[in-house]
């Protein structure tokens, strides 16, 4: 979820979500076989993304490639356009509504015959940027069999409008020095929040019409644009929230969906981030506890690390760091509720959390200061995110329907030992209810929150260490899909496409076979090797 610091180093090939070690799958209901599509000679007809056309509100137009914040080389043969639409759709908007353009980016397939259904990517979030994260989608060889369309999401860095927010973002770094779960820092928090939405409402944003429903029908647009009878989607983190109500409002046209890192609509908020931490840190103490050296070294890890939540949180510790790029020493100050936000991103660095924690518990915070000011302070965390399309997906979509008082007691309920303080802050939403407040849109309505329900195949992964949208959560939006496999990829954190060649395989292998992916990969993974200090 973007409105939270990103992970302490740079984790993807290229961002705002993420069973436990039992076993490699989380279950599979398999139905039926899908046809295999028909193949494409490269050449033959206009090549996707290259011819203007208008189907209903949406007009696709080639043109010049998106905007990037980072040069992407795979951009040099993309074929690149926009696609314009109403910024709100409604009997009462439709007519009046300014126009916004969403960028559009198609990567060719690899092979010379490749299959004519492409992938459509749904970027993580919400507020990332999808075009920023075709390298990951290339290095995962996603675009080996199919052409893939990556489209910006509307008020996202490659959109026109853009609805970033830098002065979110450099609070966020200013924040280091602040108490992270003191009252005095969400207030704050919020101020920077309001600044945020009256600098878009002043541009001319309907805040109300950057959400998930919009979304939606922007992709089905484009779908019909680009004149593609079939597609199928990729979504990652957020992106599976967006392609699991994609799939349930304009089924029309999907072959079938691939979703990675599960943020199911009907969970969405506070208490779900919380049984993703809860999950996710209990995958990484399992880990260590089955290894010898790592449970003789480091006994007793989870026990430790919940005693310094609490340690810190009625203590907290302040030190000085050096990072990259920064000419003089960042003061941080580590409290129990950073020290959760820190584990909940370090789980993708999970070789060295054992260590981690053990160095604080033994006075030295250098390591956890340090990866926390280096995901705060990176160019990378400043000006990218749109908080318009986060903002918009949390107070419309979530907050409505999931109060203050249900994440505490979720929160209580899954970390007994913690602190009401840290508990009233879901890990990656803290202040989230109070933000919402002062952003001040009215609610979506409530089938928002409706299981999706769907016989299109569907590919359901999560990874055994993800702490951000649990792993469980992959196995429950699959029960109500009945032509889906749920498959968990077992010491990897959040979205597994960017860090397994295991995932990669069998996301290449379903969009290929979508009722039976191969998994054989799946029974030659190891644990990591945790670090182990002299």
């Amino acid at each position: 979820m973007s409105l939270r610091p990103r992970p302490p180093r740079h984790r993807r090939a290229s961002r705002r979500f993420p069973a436990t070690l039992a076993g490699a799958t989380a279950g599979a209901l398999v139905v039926g076989l899908a046809p295999m599509p028909a193949l494409a000679e490269s050449g033959a007809g206009a090549p996707l993304g290259t011819t203007a056309r208008t189907a209903g509100d949406a007009h696709f137009k080639p043109g010049p490639c998106p905007r990037t914040a980072d040069p992407i080389p795979d951009l040099k043969r993309a074929h690149c356009g926009t696609l314009t639409v109403p910024e709100k759709r409604s009997r009462h908007h439709h007519h009046k509504t300014r126009k916004i353009t969403l960028g559009v980016a198609v990567i060719p397939a690899v092979k010379h015959r490749h299959a004519s259904d492409p992938i459509v990517w749904l970027a993580g979030g919400p507020g990332d940027d999808s075009v920023s994260e075709i390298p990951m989608a290339v290095a995962g060889g996603l675009n080996r069999d199919r052409d893939v369309i990556f489209m910006s999401q509307r008020g996202t860095y490659s959109a026109d409008p853009q609805l970033t927010c830098p002065n979110v973002d450099k609070f966020n770094a200013r924040a280091l020095g602040l108490v992270f779960g003191a009252p005095s820092t969400g207030r704050l928090h919020v101020q920077a929040t309001r600044k945020c939405r009256d600098s878009l409402v002043r541009r001319g944003a309907d805040l109300s019409a950057y959400n998930g429903i919009e979304s939606s029908a922007d992709y089905d647009g484009l779908r019909r644009a680009l004149g593609i009878k079939h597609w199928n989607v990729f979504g990652i983190s957020y992106g599976t929230d967006l392609a699991l109500q994609y799939m349930r409002l304009h089924p029309k046209g999907i072959r079938s969906v691939g979703i990675d890192g599960v943020l199911p609509p009907s969970l969405a908020g506070g208490a779900v981030t919380w049984k993703a931490a809860r999950e996710g840190f209990d995958g990484i103490f399992k880990a260590c506890a089955r290894q010898t050296a790592c449970n003789t070294r480091y006994p007793h890890l989870k026990t430790t690390f919940e005693r310094l939540v609490s340690a810190l949180e009625a203590q907290p510790v302040t030190t000085t760091v050096t990072v990259p790029g920064r000419p003089k020493p960042v003061q941080v100050v580590l409290d129990g509720g950073l020290l959760v936000n820190w584990l909940t991103f370090a789980s993708h660095l999970a070789a060295g959390v054992p260590r981690s924690i053990d160095e604080l518990a033994h006075g030295n915070p250098q390591r956890i200061a340090q990866q926390w000011a280096g995901g705060k302070l990176s160019p990378q965390a400043v000006g990218r995110v749109s908080h318009g399309l986060s903002f918009g997906v949390f107070c419309r979509e979530w907050t409505p329907f999931e109060s203050a008082a249900d994440v505490l007691r979720a929160g209580r309920h899954l970390f007994p030992t913690f602190p009401r303080s840290v508990l009233v802050n879901a890990p990656l939403l803290s202040w989230l209810h109070a933000d919402c407040r002062a952003w001040d849109v009215p609610p979506a309505p409530r089938s928002i929150r409706s299981v999706t329900r769907s016989d299109i195949p569907t590919l359901a992964l999560s990874g055994g260490f993800d702490s951000q949208t649990a792993p469980s959560s992959g196995a429950y939006a699959a029960r109500t899909l009945s032509r889906s496999t749920a498959v968990t990829v077992p010491y990897v954190a959040h979205v597994v496409f960017a860090d397994s060649k295991c995932a990669q395989k069998i996301t290449r292998s379903f969009f290929n076979h979508p009722t039976a992916p191969d998994r054989s990969c799946l029974a030659g993974l190891r644990p990591p090797a945790f670090e182990i200090a002299p």
